[in-house]
């Protein structure tokens, strides 16, 4: 099921005896768990029929022996098992002797209807050989939460707020997934501080607004650096580096060489696209918003596609410099400066 599904499934009281969340985010895996521990009882049932485990300080057998009780004054009763990662045999025993049931995988099958076990399996991948995962997937809700690309983040900045009633400017949306990355428990914290800050009678975010509340500059930016480079804005793109060389506590230069490289990644297919004069399959083949399209047939000019070529090789020699491979000078502001330095000429 998707992460929506289940929501929606939850919101109509739709509950399900076994929840089995794993994945590398673990946003998703939050929201539902907290959704469920806040949702299913009230108050006064809560004192008697949930329980929240942690997986250093329990197992299977604990778990599974709670799960089994009837609740109390109530028709049901909620088991939230976090960092259950930790746990041994937490997705099936490995070593099963002949004739031994996986206990895990019996009450999968054989839940307690009053019972809603909700597993939190972080950081973990689904290993589709292990048998668990099919009885799971066939008679439980199994829930995989993967990370999300890093050029699907800004849709996600705005889709988030979009849900609270807010917008953002698209240079706005830019800026922080540059700034956040792509972990969404620390980006929807960020937003959430934002929505705080800003007025009542705001309903759109700005740069202007991102500078002041979260630190980031709106001039001096990884996403304003792309910008220059697009440009072959010189005197913009060295003082936009010589600032990051001043502040790199807050602008690494492994997280600079990693956008450069998506953007000229961009650029690169921009000049595969057979129809340029249609800017939403454009959008669609690069996968950015349609606002920023301008901006890549400005890049395409002054980058064609040989030398765009040559700058993803720049960069991809840049990111192993910067790791020390076959260079003795591993200082950021060498690595930046000449790095933009052979980007631009």
């Amino acid at each position: 099921m998707t992460f929506e599904q289940i929501i929606a499934d939850l919101e109509k009281k739709i509950f399900k005896p076994v929840y089995y969340l794993i994945g590398e985010e673990a946003y998703y895996i939050d929201e539902i768990s907290n959704y469920i521990s806040d949702n299913v009882l009230n108050e006064a049932e809560k004192s008697f029929n949930q329980t929240v485990l942690y997986g250093k300080d329990t197992d299977i057998n604990t778990i599974l022996g709670i799960a089994k009780r009837f609740p109390m004054m109530s028709n049901q009763q909620v088991i939230i098992v976090k960092e259950a990662q930790n746990i041994k045999d937490i997705d099936g025993k490995s070593n099963l002797k002949e004739g031994e049931i996986d206990p895990l995988m019996h009450y999968v099958q054989n839940p307690l209807k009053s019972t809603i076990l909700v597993i939190c399996c972080k950081y973990k991948k689904i290993d589709g050989r292990k048998k668990i995962f099919k009885v799971l997937k066939d008679s439980a809700v199994l829930f995989e939460s993967k990370k999300i690309y890093d050029n699907e983040v800004p849709t996600w900045i705005s889709t988030f707020l979009n849900k609270k009633g807010i917008s953002i400017d698209p240079v706005g949306s830019m800026m922080l997934s540059e700034y956040l990355g792509n972990d969404l428990s620390k980006i929807a914290n960020e937003l959430t501080k934002l929505i705080i800050t800003i007025p009542e009678n705001v309903k759109k975010i700005t740069p202007d607004q991102i500078e002041k509340n979260i630190g980031i500059s709106k001039e001096y930016n990884n996403f304003e650096l792309q910008n220059a480079l697009f440009k072959k804005d010189i005197l913009k793109a060295n003082r936009i580096i010589n600032y990051f060389c001043v502040n790199q506590k807050n602008n690494p230069v492994n997280v600079t060489i990693t956008s450069l490289y998506f953007a000229f990644s961009k650029i690169l297919l921009y000049h595969g696209v057979a129809d340029k004069t249609n800017n939403r399959d454009i959008a669609s083949a690069l996968q950015v918003n349609p606002y920023f399209i301008n901006d890549y047939k400005i890049a395409a000019k002054n980058y064609p596609l040989s030398k765009t070529i040559k700058i993803i090789s720049i960069l991809r020699e840049f990111d192993m410099r910067s790791k020390g491979v076959d260079c003795n000078d591993t200082s950021p502001e060498t690595i930046l400066k000449e790095m933009i330095f052979r980007i631009l000429h």
